[in-house]
Formats: C-alpha cells, structure tokens, sequence
C-alpha cells in the first residue's frame, strides 16, 4: 500500500494550493516532506502556467510547528542524525523553500494555528503572511539546544528592529498574531472564518497584476535589499530583463489605453 502524502499539491487556472498535511502531529516537517515538497517546489517553480502560490498547513490547530522532534530523536538514539546546522546542503528536501533564494513567483502563507520553528521559517521565507486571530508565531530552538538554522536567525533579524528580533530568538518566546502584525510580519489579520476568503482576495490582486512584472519586483526586491541605492539602480535583473522585452510590457499600456482588461501571457 502507497504511503500516503505527506503534502497536497493542487493546480487551479494560474494558482498552485501546498498545503502540509501531518494534522495528527501539527503538521510537523519529516523528512519525507521535505522530500516531497522540493520535488513541488521543482514543478511550481518550472511550470509556466503557475503564476502564484499559497502555502497552507491542513486542520485548524497548526500551520506548521517545524522539525518533527520524535523522528529527529529516533535518530539521534539510532545513531544517524549528523550535527545539524545553518541551511539543508546535503539533507533530504534540498533546497528547501527557505533557500530557493532565486525563487520569483510570489508564495502567500496562509497561517492558521501554530507556526512555530520550522513552521516560522517557511512563513518568513514567504512574500505575503495572511494569519489568522488565533495564529501563534515563536522560533523555540534555544530552548531545545538547536538552532534556527532554516534562515529563522538570519530573516527574522533584518524583518524586525534588532532588540525585537533578539528577544524572540534568545528567549524562545513568542508572539500572537495581533503583535505579529504589529510589527510587520503579517499582512492581514482576520477571524478564523475569513481566512479563504481573505487569501483569495490577496490572490485575485497578485494574479490581476502582470506575472513577469510581479517576478521582476520580487527579484529586484529582494537582490537589492542589502545594496547601496546606487548599485541597486545599476544592478541587472534576468527577471526584468524579460519583462522589458515581453508581450506584455506592451500589453499593459495598449490594455489601459483601449479601456479594456489586459489579457497577460507571460511572455
């Protein structure tokens, strides 16, 4: 009998739904997610016809609490869990969504429950965070003698003031939805019954915009973060580059000028 799933992947017009699906456990990440989510990750990132992502964990009670601790002990008493730390070189999932640096589709978390260690840092690693009123956020690794290797240190430090971020990292503590939003993390924060419908309306908007502009401003974004303003402007983009040059770059003002809805290609 197969295995069953540990990730649902669904494919609907030009949106790519990933939902973890461990609600047993918190949907707490083995790794024969990992495994199963790089191989998604790989096909939402090659396929054309995918403008967008949301990514989701199944149940009421969790987005995701992270490394799944019981396997990671079953390891540790058998003798196989080499030190772990910054980064998944060489483990099972490689690259994670954490590390695919030179993603440009946009991914949206939907954040339900306890996003917790791992679970946080795939939220940070995401472009839009909609949570929530009962979402919980902490990255408790210090209080386990492990590290916040999945990019939680390094994203959580430049996404909030620094005396914030170290407060959280060197204490375990966490934070609720409400304060997450406060401080920049969250997009929007919403009743539990308006989550859908919330998330849609993120992707109605993401997926009205042009998909190769949307690719160009992620890229530019996030590429130029720790640049002088000056080399930012004289840096090239890939993903601009084909902006500039595509259909639709001539789509969008033709579209606005004729007083119609552009009809985008991606190309």
């Amino acid at each position: 009998m197969k295995p069953r799933s540990r990730v649902l992947y669904e494919k609907n017009g030009h949106l790519a739904r990933i939902t973890l699906d461990r609600p047993e456990v918190l949907n707490a990440m083995d790794l024969r997610m990992h495994e199963e989510l790089a191989e998604i990750w790989d096909d939402f990132e090659s396929d054309d016809e995918m403008w967008a992502a949301v990514l989701s964990g199944s149940g009421t009670r969790a987005f995701s609490v992270g490394q799944d601790l019981k396997e990671a002990a079953g390891r540790i008493r058998e003798g196989t869990a080499p030190p772990a730390t910054f980064g998944s070189r060489g483990k099972p999932g490689w690259p994670r969504l954490t590390e695919r640096f030179d993603l440009a589709k946009p991914v949206v978390a939907k954040v339900r429950g306890y996003a917790m260690g791992g679970g946080f840092e795939l939220a940070l690693a995401c472009d839009i965070v909609i949570a929530s009123e009962d979402a919980t956020f902490a990255l408790p690794e210090a209080r386990l003698g492990l590290m916040a290797g999945a990019g939680g240190v390094f994203r959580l430090t430049r996404q909030l003031p620094w005396k914030t971020a170290m407060g959280h990292l060197l204490t375990g503590r966490s934070m609720d939805a409400r304060r997450a939003f406060e401080l920049g993390l969250v997009n929007e924060v919403v009743p539990a019954e308006d989550l859908d419908e919330c998330v849609d309306g993120w992707v109605a908007d993401i997926l009205r915009c042009a998909p190769l502009s949307v690719r160009a401003i992620k890229e530019a974004a996030t590429r130029s973060a720790t640049m002088p303003l000056e080399s930012a402007f004289a840096t090239r983009y890939p993903w601009e580059e084909r902006r500039m040059h595509s259909e639709d770059a001539r789509e969008g003002p033709l579209a606005f000028a004729e007083k119609r809805e552009p009809r985008w290609k991606a190309r």
